[in-house]
């Protein structure tokens, strides 16, 4: 079951990284909406045995896949969770 959710919302596309590094972003999010730093994901226990080109690599590609966008449209290391798993 849990497995399905995942696929219903695009979770089993992501490697092992991309999900750590999202997880921790979405776990981190007060509310929908919400900006969260780049060093306080960095600084979550699912992200801090990632290194930190792969972190950054990592960062740039949940940007491209949609998962993460830059708050308030600026290159500052604030993004915001575009979607969030326990909505649906």
């Amino acid at each position: 079951m849990l497995f399905q959710m995942e696929r219903d919302i695009g979770l089993d596309r992501l490697s092992p990284v991309e999900r750590d590094v999202f997880l921790a972003a979405h776990a981190l999010t007060a509310k929908p909406g919400d900006p969260v730093q780049s060093d306080q994901i960095r600084s979550h226990r699912l992200v801090q045995g990632i290194a930190q080109a792969t972190y950054h690599r990592t960062l740039k590609s949940l940007l491209e896949m949609g998962f993460l966008e830059r708050a308030g449209g600026t290159r500052a290391k604030h993004y915001v969770v575009c979607f969030d798993p326990s909505a649906q």
